[in-house]
């Protein structure tokens, strides 16, 4: 065995350790809709209802006929009482996290701006703990929207790596580059330009960035938003759904204190992230409990259930109860007792995930200058891990004699001719992205013993050193997230041969 594959070996049964998700989920309602609601806006010349920003007039009539008011807030003590009682436990339980320091201590209103906004990309797919030695790195190397856009993207990729999702810190860099090149370096100052003018920035981002940058009295829904608006007005239905998702930004708009929008806004994430939590939330300690329905549910149905009480208890619900109304629980699936207020919010059920197979080739390059080097190449620079370096592969074919043709033919368009050497399995990998399918990768090796003429796509060879294989190392994780090299983040002395570039 070569010193390669048993280094490649090594890493191979470290991607076999489990491993706990990187990714909580925190924002990925949000970061959804915004996608959804992007793609709707640039297909639509609606304009927004003055309720809630988002549904048009005929919209919001459906929606109305068919809510109890029991699903809302119905009068100006209830809304006031909701602001003071959540802004008074924000104030004395808030954690210390760096962007919030840095949006109370910053006075110029583009460089607070600029913190916020990399904060929420940074955290809509990650969790807090993760992303703040990230985000501290990040503001250190660039902590202003002009050094950022003076980046190249292959150093946003470096200091992205193990975040994930690496088209978030390139739409970030654009949009800086966007707002130091055509907007004079000043950040569009409310929800809707931030939305209109900037690259990959939604409906939430650009709320919560408006609202805590400026203070514009917007209001906003991630998931641990959306979850505890739902059970605050006991509403069950599946928050995706397009009516639903209305009302609640309807609610936040409603609830979002003018004075303290930024606060208001953070304190309603805070609120779902720590005590509203989507599986043992601990109501005890919630400073809305007395606004809340879905624990005025539990409790009448625990009295119910004890048969203490002689008839129905006197708790509110809803009007509708006919099966009509949109925002109940599902007819299809009826309160259960042992949720508690987890019965609200009822999601969707996911797709299965859809299984794709591949075959990648280390491609190995013998009697270089300090040991063999392997063939690195590029991703396209739009889709899925776009611009990061990866082990040649192909879609995996159903026999071996088909697949080494069409491995040893990918091959060839990105390094030219290749001697006929024998293609060598290595092993299978499982991978799994974040939202994405899960998959098998087969390994193959392939070793040349003279160098090979430069092909017409961009490629490198690198040496591929112990401190790349370490299980901790750039090169393992990238691996992890799809046989993806960002050579940048790697500290393996790169040589460029033929058409390579770093």
């Amino acid at each position: 065995m070569t010193p390669l594959v048993s280094r490649l070996s090594r890493l191979w049964a470290i991607m076999r350790k489990p491993r706990a998700a990187v990714g909580s989920g925190h924002r990925r309602q949000a970061a959804s809709q915004e996608r959804r609601q992007k793609h709707a806006k640039s297909n639509s010349q609606a304009k927004p209802s003055a309720c809630d920003g988002l549904a048009s007039q005929p919209e919001e009539v459906v929606l109305q006929a068919s809510v109890s008011p029991y699903h809302l807030f119905r009068d100006v003590a209830e809304v006031t009482a909701f602001r003071r009682s959540l802004l008074s436990w924000y104030d004395q339980e808030k954690r210390d996290l760096p962007w919030r320091r840095r949006a109370e201590d910053e006075v110029d209103p583009d460089r607070r701006a600029y913190a916020v906004w990399v904060s929420e990309v940074m955290l809509q797919q990650t969790q807090v703990a993760t992303v703040i030695n990230y985000y501290t790195g990040w503001m250190q190397k660039w902590p202003t929207l002009q050094d950022l856009a003076s980046a190249s993207l292959e150093e946003v990729n470096q200091l992205w790596a193990g975040l994930g999702y690496y088209s978030r810190g390139r739409r970030l860099q654009e949009g800086a580059r966007k707002v130091v090149e055509e907007l004079g370096g000043h950040m569009p100052r409310t929800a809707e330009t931030l939305q209109q003018l900037l690259p990959g920035v939604g409906r939430y981002t650009a709320g919560a960035i408006a609202s805590i940058a400026f203070g514009q009295a917007t209001g906003v829904v991630d998931g641990n938003v959306a979850r505890v608006l739902c059970r605050v007005r006991a509403i069950g239905a599946d928050p995706s759904n397009t009516l639903v998702s209305q009302r609640l930004w309807g609610l936040a708009q409603q609830l979002v204190d003018p004075a303290r929008p930024g606060d208001f806004n953070q304190a309603a994430m805070e609120l779902g992230a720590t005590v509203c939590t989507p599986q043992r939330p601990l109501c005890s300690q919630c400073p809305v409990q007395s606004l809340c329905r879905a624990h005025q549910r539990v409790e009448r149905e625990q009295l119910l259930a004890s048969r203490s009480l002689s008839g129905n208890p006197d708790v509110e619900e809803c009007a509708l109860n006919t099966g009509q109304c949109q925002l109940c629980l599902p007819a299809s699936e009826p309160w259960d007792q042992t949720l508690g207020v987890v019965n609200f919010p009822r999601k969707a059920s996911r797709k299965p995930p859809r299984e794709e197979s591949s075959a990648t080739c280390v491609l190995e390059q013998a009697g270089a200058l300090g040991g063999a080097q392997i063939l690195l190449v590029q991703r396209p620079n739009s889709g899925l891990l776009a611009g990061l370096w990866e082990f040649p592969s192909v879609t995996w074919e159903p026999s071996e004699q088909l697949q080494r043709k069409a491995l040893l033919q990918e091959l060839q368009r990105w390094a030219g001719p290749l001697p006929a050497t024998r293609l060598r399995h290595l092993g299978e990998v499982f991978r799994v992205y974040q939202g994405q399918q899960p998959g098998t990768c087969k390994v193959s090796l392939l070793g040349l013993s003279q160098p090979v003429s430069p092909g017409l796509r961009p490629w490198v060879f690198s040496q591929l050193t112990d401190e790349c294989l370490s299980e901790h190392s750039p090169l393992q994780a990238s691996l992890e997230r799809g046989i993806v090299l960002d050579l940048e983040k790697l500290h393996c002395g790169v040589q460029g041969r033929g058409k390579g570039k770093k």
